[in-house]
C-alpha cells in the first residue's frame, strides 16, 4: 500500500521525528529502522483516518490562495470557521493540503 508523507508535517509527526534524529545521533536506534518507523507511522496514519475517523465538518472562510500540483490541492483560507455537530470554532488563518486518494491505490 502506497501512502502520502503527509503526517510527517503535523504535530505528532514532527515530534516522532525528532525522537527518532534523536535515538539515530545516540546510536540508538540505525538509520534504517528509524526509515522504517516513519514509513509505518505514514501507514498507520492513513489507515486510522480511513476507518476510524466518522465525523464530519464543515469549513467556511475567505479564500487566500489556492494552488494545484502533481495532484495535490493546497487552500490557504483566511477567517476560516470549523463547524461539526458541537460548535463552531474559529481559526485565523488555515492551510489544507489535499490528495487523491485513489493514488493511494496505484
Amino acid at each position: 500500500m502506497a501512502t502520502f508523507e503527509l503526517y510527517r508535517r503535523s504535530t505528532i509527526g514532527m515530534c516522532l521525528t525528532e525522537t527518532l534524529d534523536e535515538m539515530v545521533s545516540n546510536g540508538t536506534l540505525s538509520p534504517e529502522l528509524a526509515i522504517q518507523v516513519l514509513v509505518q507511522f505514514d501507514k498507520s496514519m492513513t489507515e486510522a483516518l480511513e476507518t476510524q475517523v466518522k465525523s464530519k465538518v464543515t469549513i467556511k472562510g475567505h479564500l487566500h490562495t489556492y494552488r494545484f500540483c502533481d495532484n495535490v490541492w493546497t487552500f490557504i483560507l483566511q477567517g476560516a470557521t470549523f463547524k461539526n455537530e458541537d460548535s463552531p470554532e474559529e481559526v485565523g488563518r488555515v492551510k489544507i493540503v489535499a490528495c487523491d486518494s485513489k493514488l493511494l491505490t496505484q
